[in-house]
Parts: structure tokens; C-alpha cells; sequence
């Protein structure tokens, strides 16, 4: 057989290697990395445009707009300190008038409503068989009368002892008390107005069996009043007899009513720690009625001057009371805010008085708070204001 020459060998070499494995052409391997650089291209360029297409979506998100709110320069104003309190009016004189004895009603002189005297019978019971009663007794006592007076002429004559004058005398005793507790009874019958003042509704009709102690009508005296309130202990220190009071009502709007505190309470309630407070109030036009729900403003010490603001400019939270304070900056005009801290005293109506953190003439966020931060912009509006008033009413919109 021929022999294949050098020259006529293939180019491809797939001779075992010395280690086992199979040698690659040169052009298998040029050809590996020319993929392999391929992918490397085809990857970077799906990174740049993938790079390029987020770039283009944060360009074209829409940027944040200054938040609109509301504001007020802070301004020093003059305040008096306050107590206020809520209670309960009741006359100065007032009672639900009962029965004592018991008896049939025979008659009924007033009607429900009514304007009474002090005096005045308002209901009669049955005493006919009371004041016959009263006869038999006070003959009895008269003829007592009579045997002592007989018995005390014997006894200066020695014909009786002084046993039996003194036996008599107890006698007439006994009939006269007897015969005054009759007439008490009787007395007792006749209910009459313990003072002037004006009639419930009569709750009670002629013929009607009334045992002791049931209610026949209230009878309240409206020309002044009383107010019962109550006052936390810490707050006791400022109040004595004689301080003026205001007493306002949702029943009647827009009118006060003046008075003063006539006593306090001896002790504090061990349950409330609060003290009851009575204050008299003059109600000439008999508007104020027992048992109407009323406002009590108690004015303490001097006035003095406080920076204030309306209640929604101040933001309370677990790490303190914060606010939003206004300074000029950002783009296009806008403003930026800045969160401090504060510290507030009392309350009065939509008011609160700021002690620390804000100096007059700052502007303050009324509105809007929930959607800022330190260094925010926000753009004023002031067309619509939070409620800012020292004493509000109730208005119906």
C-alpha cells in the first residue's frame, strides 16, 4: 500500500493529547471567542439601553408640586386666664311638695302652672272626721280644766289631798296635748306653699287617696338660681366666694347670664378628685330653668398677654406638640417650612396659647401640616381659614 505523505495529511489534528483529552483547532477557538465577545456586545447594549429607557422614565415622571396650605402670623394677644366648667342649674328655692298624713283629697285651689304666695293652700284633705275628733279631745281637756280648778279650791280647805290636785293637774295636761296633737294632724291636712313661686303640673286629682309622702306638685321659686359645678383639685387654690362667673347655654345662644360663687364644697371627691362649686345667678326673665345643662367661665387673676394661635396650627404627638413656621425660598416664589417645637398653655374656644418655640410675627401653618416636612415647599393660601375665635357660637350653615 501507499504511504500518506506529510504533505497529504488532514489539517484537522484529533490526535489524543497526553492527558486524555482531545486538542481543539486554532480556528474552533477563534471562533468560540468571537461568540463569546458577541454576547458581551449584545449584554452591554441591552444594560445601556435598559440604563437609557430608566433614565428616560425618571425624566419624564412628573416632579412633586409645593403643597398648598394656610397660615397666620403669630401675634401676641391679651388673655385672661379662665376657669371653665360644665353643670347644672337649680332654684335657689325649690321642693316637690308632699303629703305628711295621709287622707282623701277634697280639694285642689290651684292649677298646674300657677303663680302661689307663700301660704297658699294648694291641696285639702279630708278632716271632718279629724276635727271631730279635735272637739271630743278638747272637751275632754276642758272638763280637766274644771276638776283642777274645783280640787285646787278644796285644797285650801283641806277637803282634798295634794296627791289629787296634782293628779288632776296632769290630767289637763295630757287632754291639751292630746288635743294639740289633733289639731297638728289636721293642720297637717291643709298643704300650703312653704314660699312664693311658680306650679309644676298637679299630680294628683279630688277624691285620690294619698298615702304619706306623695309627690302633689314641684314648686320652684326661678327668680334666682343656682349653678353646681365641678373643678379639678389642682384648680381649687384660685377660686373663693364672690368671683364672677359667666354662665352661657346651647338652649339659648348668644346670651350670658352674670353671677358670682357663693360657696365651695369643704372636701374633694375621693372617686373624681374634683370639688363641687355653687354660683348664684340672677334670672330676672325666668329663661334659666332647673335641670337645664349650662357653661360655667370662672375669670382668675389678672390678664396677661400670650401669643396665640388657632387649635389646628398646633400638631400633637407621642415626642411633643410641633408646628409648621413659614420662610421665604424654593423656585418660582414658592416657601419652605420648618418643623419646631412648642410648648402650649391653655385653651380658649379655637385658641391655645403657645408658651415656648415660635416668636411673634412668624408665619405659621394653619393647615395642611399632615402632608409637610422640615425643608418642604408649600405654596400660601389663605382664601379659606381654620376657625379662630376666642368665644365660637353655633352657627347652622
Amino acid at each position: 500500500m501507499r504511504e500518506i505523505s506529510e504533505m497529504e495529511m488532514p489539517l484537522t489534528d484529533t490526535r489524543p493529547m497526553q492527558n486524555g483529552g482531545t486538542k481543539r483547532p486554532p480556528s474552533t477557538l477563534k471562533r468560540m471567542l468571537a461568540m463569546l465577545v458577541v454576547l458581551l456586545l449584545l449584554a452591554a447594549a441591552i444594560g445601556y439601553g435598559f440604563f437609557r429607557h430608566i433614565q428616560t422614565l425618571i425624566a419624564s415622571a412628573p416632579k412633586p408640586t409645593p403643597a398648598t396650605v394656610s397660615t397666620i402670623t403669630a401675634k401676641l394677644t391679651n388673655w385672661q386666664p379662665n376657669i371653665t366648667a360644665v353643670g347644672s342649674l337649680a332654684a335657689a328655692q325649690g321642693v316637690d311638695v308632699a303629703n305628711q298624713a295621709a287622707g282623701l283629697v277634697s280639694a285642689i285651689p290651684v292649677r298646674s302652672g300657677a303663680m302661689v304666695e307663700e301660704n297658699a293652700v294648694l291641696v285639702q284633705l279630708n278632716v271632718e272626721p279629724d276635727k271631730a275628733q279635735l272637739a271630743s279631745l278638747e272637751a275632754a281637756a276642758e272638763l280637766s280644766g274644771k276638776t283642777l280648778k274645783r280640787d285646787t279650791e278644796l285644797l285650801s280647805k283641806s277637803t282634798v289631798s295634794q296627791s289629787t290636785v296634782d293628779a288632776d293637774a296632769a290630767d289637763q295636761k295630757s287632754k291639751n296635748a292630746l288635743a294639740a296633737q289633733q289639731a297638728a294632724l289636721i293642720a297637717q291636712k291643709t298643704i300650703r306653699a312653704p314660699f312664693s313661686g311658680e306650679l309644676g303640673i298637679v299630680q294628683v286629682n279630688l277624691g285620690q287617696y294619698l298615702a304619706p309622702g306623695t309627690m302633689i306638685v314641684t314648686l320652684q321659686n326661678l327668680d334666682t338660681m343656682n349653678v353646681d359645678f365641678l373643678v379639678p383639685q389642682d384648680k381649687v387654690s384660685a377660686l373663693v366666694p364672690g368671683l364672677a362667673v359667666a354662665v352661657t347655654l346651647d338652649a339659648l345662644p348668644g346670651k350670658t347670664f352674670p353671677g358670682k360663687i357663693t360657696a365651695l364644697t369643704p372636701k374633694v371627691d375621693i372617686n373624681t378628685r374634683n370639688l363641687t362649686v355653687r354660683a348664684t345667678v340672677a334670672n330676672p326673665d325666668k329663661r334659666l330653668i332647673p335641670g337645664m345643662f349650662v357653661k360655667v367661665m370662672v375669670a382668675v387673676g389678672a390678664p396677661d398677654q400670650h401669643l396665640t394661635l388657632p387649635l389646628s396650627a398646633i400638631t400633637y404627638n407621642s415626642y411633643g406638640a410641633t408646628a409648621f413656621v413659614v420662610a421665604p425660598g424654593g423656585d418660582a416664589g414658592a416657601k419652605t417650612v420648618k418643623q419646631v417645637f412648642v410648648m402650649t398653655g391653655e385653651t380658649r374656644g379655637d385658641q391655645v396659647a403657645v408658651l415656648t418655640g415660635l416668636e411673634p410675627g412668624q408665619e405659621v401653618v394653619t393647615s395642611g401640616q399632615l402632608k409637610l416636612k422640615s425643608g418642604a415647599a408649600v405654596v400660601v393660601d389663605n382664601t379659606v381659614q381654620p376657625p379662630n375665635e376666642p368665644n365660637p357660637t353655633p352657627q347652622e350653615k
